[in-house]
């Protein structure tokens, strides 16, 4: 008997957790329908398309968020269109001028290079974009694939790492064409395997999404 008093007596205590406070994921600003110009330094620097821009500055890092897809033109210092952008989402950390780019990357120059990959980076600071999955340059002379990538942002110097590709005769035998060897549209390095930045570029602050 007593011990059915003790049961009795004995408060039962709920074990509740702390509410969530889901301030950080959620956006400042949301615009849909965006198309609009964006410059740095005073300076135009591309036009951004996209379905719907969110902005946060509340996560660390803060950002812009482009879940619906992007496409940029890219501009040089004369307002012109030297490059075409597209992803299928992208993140600008705003604070570090850098962005991700995400599924189905593609960018073509007016040289007439394409360049595709599932992932890119475009770091603001340094003028480079660089990956470190699969990517393929596609040239007006050459094709190359390689697992990482790295170019400055105008697309006329860059690195196709581990890479496989085929090439024109001139390519093979080293012999340039006379209007090539006057302008030459890019620059190609294939450093050797061992030798392989990506362990570098490992020690870059990418933010985690």
């Amino acid at each position: 008997m007593a011990g059915l008093v003790l049961m009795a007596c004995t408060e039962v205590k709920e074990h509740v957790a702390p509410p969530i406070n889901d301030r950080d994921s959620v956006s400042t600003m949301t615009t849909f329908g965006v198309n609009t110009l964006i410059s740095d330094s005073g300076v135009i620097k591309y036009k951004i398309v996209t379905e719907r821009w969110d902005v946060n500055t509340i996560k660390n890092p803060s950002r812009w968020t482009f879940e619906k897809g992007i496409f940029f033109e890219q501009f040089d210092e004369k307002f012109h269109v030297e490059a075409y952008i597209q992803a299928d989402s992208a993140w600008y950390f705003d604070q570090k001028k850098l962005w991700k780019l995400r599924g189905r990357v593609r960018i073509r120059n007016i040289n007439g290079l394409i360049y595709e990959s599932e992932e890119l980076y475009w770091d603001g600071n340094s003028h480079e974009l660089y990956s470190n999955v699969w990517s393929k340059v596609t040239t007006p002379e050459r094709t190359m694939e390689g697992t990482y990538f790295l170019s400055d942002e105008h697309m006329r110097h860059y690195i196709v790492n581990n890479s496989k590709g085929s090439f024109e005769k001139e390519d093979m035998t080293g012999e340039a064409k006379e209007e090539e060897q006057k302008n030459p549209a890019d620059t190609v390095q294939q450093p050797e395997p061992i030798l392989r930045p990506k362990a570098e570029k490992a020690r870059r602050s990418t933010p985690h999404l």
